[in-house]
């Protein structure tokens, strides 16, 4: 509290109106927060891609086949996706974490940006079984945590967590229903952009998976390993060891909050590491980003994931903590301030 009250007080005396930069100076002062310091500094950013596939597309739930995962992942390792080309705006490094895709990659498997952290090829189908066994839950969650390390020990300051995996927008809606009491007809919405008739299905799924694994004091673990998937896990992990650490994370998109609400329900501290990125066009983000109390930092109506929205916001974090660094006080540049 007492560096929230001094990095107030140092915004206060910067050249500018009073609380005329907003929620950039909202963003400045977590910052402060976070890196304990009235210096915060940005020195490198890295973006973490977290791919897996999920049994529950048996059920139909997505507009695209099962195979599009695999493939997705060889886009970004050949540096033709949206993420990409955003993470190249940006200056942002980039890491694809391979925590359950149901393929191989040959020749790209050698790209230094990726990691091969293969759990099985694909969670289980969880209308059926659950997701995943508690080994599995297990591996997954230090998959994310070593991710984290990685970051700090490579001197990354600011780190993004994006994922791909068809079907997992069924598993986020699973998990913001059983963690957020809430019915799965205000979590499930469409997705990659399914029909009218797949989105009643995948209603339907998600209600009969979450009656077959209901459990009394069941908590976020067990609704992780019965209906997530495994890159919903790993970036449970990284929010996990990040908050350890204090390593500010910029949360991305519909999926990726479902980690975080599962990761604060495991530590609420992971919630002062968090910047929310956007608001995403998917159903229930911003329902669940009020609950949770947060301001995403951008709302541009994007529903794509791979960390998109996180790479588009981390330049504006920067650029506050570049605000708290080296814009001059009405003192050192010798302009007057406001009338009293």
């Amino acid at each position: 509290m007492r560096i929230q009250k001094l990095a107030q007080e140092k915004l206060n005396r910067k050249t500018k109106p009073l609380g005329s930069l907003g929620r950039l100076e909202d963003i400045a002062i977590q910052l402060c927060e976070i890196q304990q310091t009235l210096e915060p500094k940005i020195t490198k950013k890295r973006t973490l891609v977290f791919a897996a596939s999920h049994g529950i597309d048996e059920e139909g739930v997505s507009a695209y086949p099962r195979e599009v995962t695999g493939q997705m992942v060889l886009n970004f390792l050949r540096g033709g996706a949206a993420i990409n080309v955003f993470a190249r705006c940006g200056n942002i490094e980039l890491s694809v974490i391979d925590v359950g895709v149901d393929a191989g990659f040959g020749n790209g498997s050698d790209s230094p940006m990726f990691f091969n952290r293969k759990i099985r090829c694909g969670t289980r189908n969880f209308l059926k079984e659950p997701a995943m066994t508690f080994a599995e839950f297990s591996k997954a969650i230090e998959a994310g945590r070593e991710q984290a390390r990685l970051a700090k020990f490579a001197n990354v300051s600011l780190l993004g967590v994006g994922e791909m995996g068809i079907g997992n927008t069924t598993s986020a809606s699973a998990l913001f229903s059983a963690l957020l009491d809430l019915p799965a007809e205000e979590t499930v919405g469409r997705g990659t952009g399914i029909d009218d008739e797949r989105l009643a299905r995948k209603v339907q799924v998600v209600k009969r998976a979450l009656e077959k694994h209901r459990l009394d004091g069941a908590d976020a673990a067990h609704w992780l390993s019965h209906v997530g998937g495994f890159e919903i896990v790993a970036m449970t992990g990284v929010l996990l060891e990040a908050a350890d650490l204090r390593l500010p994370v910029v949360v991305d998109g519909f999926v990726s909050t479902a980690a975080a609400v599962a990761a604060i329900q495991l530590n609420p501290s992971v919630k002062e590491i968090c910047f929310w990125a956007h608001c995403s066009n998917e159903k229930a983000h911003k329902q669940v980003l009020d609950i949770l109390g947060t301001t995403p930092i951008l709302s541009l109506d994007m529903r794509l994931g791979e960390g998109t929205g996180a790479a588009l916001a981390m330049p504006l974090i920067e650029a506050a903590a570049r605000m708290m660094t080296e814009m001059a006080s009405f003192e050192e540049a010798n302009v007057s301030t406001k009338r009293a």
